[in-house]
């Protein structure tokens, strides 16, 4: 076994997996990588399938993003966000307010009882997906908490504490906060006695939905299902049956347009700008979880749209960033939110209003400065070609993947692709997760030169923006390849 092999399988324990699995073969080691390739130990090259769990936008070892981390370094690499500022973290905060900020939000009429939108207006910088999040559940509690506090007495806010929503299949991170919104017992039931208590509501899964009355045809569920909307209205029965105890929810939080995790489950049209309007209209905030989907990821790609929100006209008071901020380069994550939310924190020092919640790398100085690069980039004309064209590319060949009996749902949003694998498609009938089928595609997939990873039983395509055709024909020949081998397996 090569070397630094050798020293993994003896001192890391890695996330999310199975590691007695892990210690049973050599694993790759990677040392290099440029473009939409990496390389390992052997100098064996890997199409990078996943954007190295969903992070890398424009390519490893990008030019641009090089220099700017590299000019950065030459200046200074950290110095603390308590009690000091720094340069690059007050242009990014400008640029993603910017960039965030979409015309119009709804009007600030307040009749019957909605909550006003507002355009995000401060950034609270952290270091990954989970903190994000964690931040927003905390800036919404407090917030409520005080606003409700004027008019509620203090044993009842006891007695009544804010409650959060989110969708069935939910995973938001691992912090505690943002694990306790997540709704995948199989990630978080190990841990449940630490978690507060959140509430779920069906999440739009055309291919599994109950109320689907489509046949299954080869094609993405969406597009042939047969239903009424009846996982809108689940969403308006459980805020009337939550108003009725007197607790309206404090926020609704969601992934737009595309739920990770869950099992990459898109959002058919109108979907999110309906529930998203239901919860205003019931007074709750919105906190967008657009770790994954954010800066481009989900298609409609131009120089100042980045986000899945703006898709569906949809103004959120959180929108929690992570993951491709930087690039894929730096942990570095973010959370928007309004001047309102900002304004509840104000007071004089004995007041004690601050918000007491901090990280040691808030707003770091290299991870803004790849951040401020890669917004630049993704502005280019050049980028935003590729990128439309990188979408349409993936759509046709995906089309080739129909032909498997083994493949059930192609669901594409964007720049992300989930493959559903079940057992026979006529039936929609699921493998079993203890038979691996997901795993043994993408190790099939990896003795061909092309590295993802499964959600379950549903494989990822998220290839960097800078892939080129050749290479997204040979990913999706890999997966291809992979599920031929799985049928074979089964036959």
């Amino acid at each position: 076994m090569q070397p630094l092999a050798q020293l993994d399988q003896r001192f890391v324990w890695h996330p999310f997996t199975q590691m007695r699995d892990w210690l049973r073969r050599e694993p790759i080691v990677i040392t290099a990588g440029k473009g939409a390739l990496l390389r390992d130990t052997t100098g064996r090259a890997y199409l990078d399938a996943n954007s190295s769990i969903w992070t890398n936008l424009h390519g490893h070892n990008h030019r641009t993003i090089n220099s700017a981390i590299s000019r950065q370094l030459n200046k200074i690499s950290h110095s603390s966000a308590l009690g000091l500022a720094n340069e690059p973290a007050s242009l990014l905060a400008e640029k993603l307010i910017a960039a965030a900020s979409s015309p119009s939000p709804h009007s600030k009429s307040t009749t019957h009882g909605a909550r006003p939108s507002e355009k995000l207006a401060k950034v609270f910088f952290s270091d990954n997906g989970s903190t994000a999040l964690e931040v927003a559940l905390k800036l919404a509690y407090q917030y409520i908490w005080r606003t409700r506090s004027g008019a509620c007495p203090p044993a009842l806010m006891k007695k009544f504490p804010p409650r959060f929503l989110s969708l069935g299949g939910a995973y938001h991170g691992d912090t505690i906060g943002a694990a306790s919104l997540g709704h995948i017992d199989l990630f978080h039931q190990a841990c449940s006695g630490m978690l507060f208590k959140t509430d779920k509501v069906m999440s739009p899964y055309c291919y599994r939905c109950p109320f689907n009355q489509a046949k299954p045809e080869r094609n993405d569920a969406r597009n042939y299902r047969k239903c009424d909307w009846e996982c809108v209205g689940l969403v308006a029965k459980k805020f009337s049956a939550q108003k009725k105890k007197g607790n309206s929810y404090a926020a609704f939080v969601f992934e737009p347009l595309m739920q990770g995790a869950a099992g990459m489950i898109p959002q058919p049209a109108g979907w999110l700008k309906q529930v998203t309007d239901l919860a205003r209209s019931h007074g709750a905030l919105l906190i967008a979880d657009e770790v994954m989907t954010g800066f481009g990821r989900t298609g409609a790609a131009t120089s100042e749209n980045f986000f899945a929100c703006q898709r569906e006209k949809v103004h959120p008071d959180f929108l929690c960033l992570a993951k491709g901020l930087t690039g894929g380069y730096l942990p570095m994550a973010a959370t928007l939110t309004t001047q309102r939310v900002f304004d509840a924190f104000l007071g004089e020092y004995a007041e004690f209003k601050t918000f007491f919640h901090g990280h040691s790398f808030t707003g770091n100085q290299l991870g803004a400065a790849a951040a401020l690069a890669s917004l630049g980039i993704l502005q280019t004309e050049q980028s935003v070609l590729q990128r439309t064209r990188l979408q349409k590319w993936l759509a046709e060949e995906l089309q080739t993947l129909w032909v498997l009996p083994q493949v059930g749902d192609i669901r594409q949003v964007g720049l992300v692709a989930g493959i559903e694998l079940v057992r026979d498609w006529r039936t929609r009938a699921p493998f079993d997760l203890r038979a691996r089928a997901g795993i043994r595609v993408c190790e099939a997939m990896a003795r061909r030169g092309v590295l993802t990873r499964p959600v379950g039983n549903v494989i990822v395509l998220m290839p960097p923006y800078c892939t080129t055709r050749a290479q997204l024909q040979q990913m999706v020949a890999a997966l291809a390849e992979g599920v031929a081998e799985l049928k074979n397996e089964n036959s």
